[in-house]
């Protein structure tokens, strides 16, 4: 029986110990992902966005909560367990240079996984590396080149290459194209795209960028200061936000023309320190639209149906 789920993690926390106290850089997040489906994890850098990514396939611990996978509870595993892992859930890193062996060529990168995973034969560790390198659109004639001797998306193709080896059903896509020039980003987004499609992959896909994470989600978290603070679909969220912090994300991406008016969403104020946080919302210090009640510890509510907000003012803001 295939479920429709695929990963669902509740109460999910990462918090680091610090000189000045204890970091929450995940604080109680509730994600469902649904199989063959695209969400996206947007907020600003240090929100927790990446932290989360890594928690979930298990590249950093969890503190607490839970995570289930294809069914079975995953939160504490040994290192057999976590091995299997390994082969079904994946992720592909932001800066594709610092996350390549540079003593290892575009071949050896790609077949590495197939040797480690000790299931295959030398003739058909051979053949699916070749026919991994030609899936992402890597030239024969750069298989034995080196990190430093190519460009950014040929080295982000090595990368997608050796996470999707071994035919995960889970890809963590931390900010893949946010190191690459722009039209470069284009070829990799339609190539991310196209693999999801013939491959049946299931992504979490974080960025800062909302135009990206629109093109390529069915479904987007707002992230804020380790929590999801708006969840719902994608053309929901853009069509209808609620939350303050992502009337501000929307307003600040550019459009072409310049004639057209626009309401610029300036959020004023010090971001709150994630080491030991006060109870609350942490958008307290920048939200426009904040009261005394907005002290008290906050939970995201349904606002309208699948469309979650964890703001105590939403019927007073509109």
């Amino acid at each position: 029986m295939i479920m429709d789920t695929i990963i669902e993690v509740k109460g999910l926390k990462k918090y680091f110990k610090t000189p000045s106290g204890i970091c929450h850089a995940v604080d109680g997040v509730d994600l469902s992902i649904e199989r063959g489906k695209t969400v996206g994890i947007v907020g600003e850098s240090g929100c927790g966005k990446s932290t989360l990514g890594r928690t979930m396939i298990h590249l950093t611990e969890s503190t607490e909560g839970s995570i289930v996978f294809n069914g079975e509870d995953i939160t504490r595993v040994g290192k057999a367990k976590l091995k299997e892992l390994r082969e079904k859930m994946q992720i592909i890193f932001q800066d594709p240079f610092s996350s390549l062996n540079p003593r290892m060529t575009a071949y050896e990168t790609i077949e590495e996984p197939l040797r480690i995973s000790k299931r295959f034969g030398k003739k058909e560790i051979a053949e699916r590396t070749v026919a991994l390198m030609r899936l992402v659109g890597i030239d024969k004639r750069i298989e034995n080149s080196y990190p430093h001797e190519l460009d950014g998306g040929r080295r982000q193709r090595i990368v997608i290459a050796r996470a999707l080896a071994l035919k995960p059903e889970l890809v963590i896509c931390d900010e893949p194209v946010s190191a690459l020039d722009v039209s470069i980003q284009a070829q990799i987004l339609n190539l991310l795209q196209d693999l999801q499609e013939n491959m049946k992959l299931t992504y979490v896909f974080i960025t800062h960028d909302m135009s990206v994470v629109r093109y390529l989600s069915q479904y987007i978290c707002v992230m804020y200061l380790g929590q999801v603070v708006e969840h719902c679909p994608t053309e929901r969220l853009f069509e209808n936000p609620l939350h303050p912090y992502t009337k501000a994300l929307l307003s600040a991406i550019p459009v072409p023309d310049i004639h057209m008016p626009r309401k610029r969403v300036v959020l004023k104020g010090e971001v709150t320190s994630p080491i030991n946080p006060k109870p609350g919302c942490r958008f307290f210090a920048r939200c426009p639209h904040a009261a005394e009640a907005c002290r008290r510890n906050q939970g995201l509510v349904e606002a309208e149906k699948d469309h979650f907000v964890m703001c105590s003012r939403l019927k007073e803001i509109g």
